[in-house]
């Protein structure tokens, strides 16, 4: 009887912590087994990289791309990375990525984004030799993408207008417009702030569609300044649409000052948002030779990674998966993964053949199943839990506060309990039934993936699966 007790008491710590799992300071979030089912969404967050998300609407973080032809794979962009290097580096008490960028910042985005090689050190009379930007700085003068004021001055904390930043943009692209001086409209809004001498280069902006990627597109068609996280985003579809898509198309549209570097790997193993967890690591395999950072690395080098975010698929969700590259290996060599992905996209798409999948798809529907009815059974025996004890308070309210002559509020404390009945018992009926709906759920899911695997492919990544790397 002891033994069968202990069991009891260890189940119930155990869901008390799992239920405690999705509570944050601020607020307890309800926990169902199966949360799609009621649209509510819980997070818990497993380290400063990394967080699982359990069912819910899908929350995705900021500054993250999807792989092309897997729009529910994530990976890290390039503007988060370069927001927090203006972040890390600048000496402003606080920084606001959506004040207005500043001609330092401006320097650093354009040397990171056109990946600037570095320069001799650059002699302006207010930069000096310690300045945070003054390495950005350099690249970018001497690659001639920014210039100084002819009194000798870079003036590094003046914010840079929109017209500036279009007529900068304007230069390292070449996209065919009409001469008129009519400036069109971005999204519906009529684009203030423009002279007439940057009326040429705003068209060009505006024609190239890079503009489009913006957040607030209606403030950046009436404000005077973009801000920083806007240029982020604008220098980033920069990389992402001129650098890979069109440098060799027929449009009219290249690109200049930035030669792409272009990683082929091959997957090794499954990632799936059914199924991985995070911090799981994986493999890939380079298909093509490729030099980073002055060191060659030939085809089979092997790329390592980890995945960062899970949401599992739901009731009307795909769900989604985010992974981070974080190396590139051959023998003795190594090298950190570079960290400025511009884009990614999925070459070659296969399912996991038809004997993996009927091997496979028993043994994660067991798991799920099992998870499902555990959460059931844990999350029911903690509202039995606390609605007993709701209970039990407001009936010794009732006694307490009637026998020492407040019989109103007696009264209160007794109608209190009911409602406290009345909800734990539809809450005990609300959990049942997101458990059989998830019991139900799942086991049809997996079916669904055992003839039709292609329908899960958008948030997972299979073996033999090739993906480009583009920074």
């Amino acid at each position: 009887m002891k033994k069968i007790y202990g069991v009891f008491i260890l189940f119930a710590a155990l869901c008390l912590g799992v239920t405690s799992a999705f509570a944050n300071d601020e607020k307890m979030v309800e926990s169902y087994a199966h949360p799609t089912m009621f649209g509510s969404a819980e997070q818990a967050t497993v380290s400063a990289d990394a967080s699982y998300i359990v069912g819910g609407k899908m929350y995705r973080t900021e500054n993250q791309i999807g792989i092309s032809g897997k729009d529910s794979v994530m990976v890290d962009s390039w503007v988060k990375d370069i927001l927090a290097t203006l972040k890390n580096n600048t000496d402003q008490k606080v920084f606001n990525p959506k004040m207005p960028v500043l001609r330092s910042e401006l320097a650093v985005i354009l040397a990171e984004g056109l990946a600037l090689k570095d320069a001799k050190s650059s002699n302006y009379t207010d930069i000096c030799p310690k300045y945070w930007a003054k390495p950005w700085i350099d690249k970018a003068t001497k690659a001639k993408v920014m210039i100084g004021y002819p009194n000798k001055t870079f003036r590094p904390d003046q914010p840079v207008t929109k017209a500036e930043v279009f007529a900068t943009i304007a230069t390292l692209i070449q996209v065919p417009t009409d001469r008129s001086l009519v400036v069109p409209e971005f999204k519906g809004h009529k684009m203030q702030y423009i002279p007439r001498w940057a009326i040429a280069p705003t068209k060009e902006v505006l024609a190239s569609q890079l503009l489009d990627s913006v957040p607030d597109p209606a403030k950046a068609a009436s404000a005077e300044y973009l801000s920083k996280e806007q240029v982020a985003y604008l220098v980033g579809t920069l990389r992402q649409q001129y650098i890979y898509n069109y440098q060799n198309s027929a449009s009219g549209a290249k690109l200049s000052k930035y030669t792409p570097t272009c990683i082929s790997i091959r997957l090794d193993e499954r990632l799936s948002a059914k199924v991985s967890n995070v911090n799981d690591k994986f493999t890939a395999k380079t298909t093509k030779a490729v030099t980073l950072s002055g060191k060659n690395f030939p085809e089979n080098s092997t790329v390592k990674g980890v995945v960062t975010e899970v949401q599992r698929p739901g009731f009307k969700n795909p769900g989604y998966i985010k992974v981070k590259f974080t190396e590139i290996v051959n023998g003795d060599q190594c090298l950190e993964f570079p960290k400025n992905i511009s884009e990614a996209q999925a070459s070659k798409i296969k399912n996991p053949n038809f004997v993996a999948r009927l091997f496979g798809a028993p043994l994660s529907a067991a798991g799920r199943v099992v998870g499902v009815v555990g959460r059931t059974g844990g999350s029911m025996v903690n509202v039995a839990g606390n609605g007993l004890e709701n209970y039990g308070d407001n009936l010794s309210n009732t006694f307490v506060n009637t026998l020492t002559l407040h019989p109103g509020e007696g009264l209160k404390s007794f109608g209190t309990s009911f409602i406290t009945l009345f909800k734990g018992v539809f809450d005990e009926v609300k959990l049942l039934a997101s458990g059989v709906f998830g019991v139900v759920y799942e086991l049809g899911d997996e079916i669904v993936y055992l003839i039709v695997p292609h329908c899960s492919n958008n948030s997972s990544l299979n073996p033999g699966e090739e993906l480009i790397i583009v920074y």
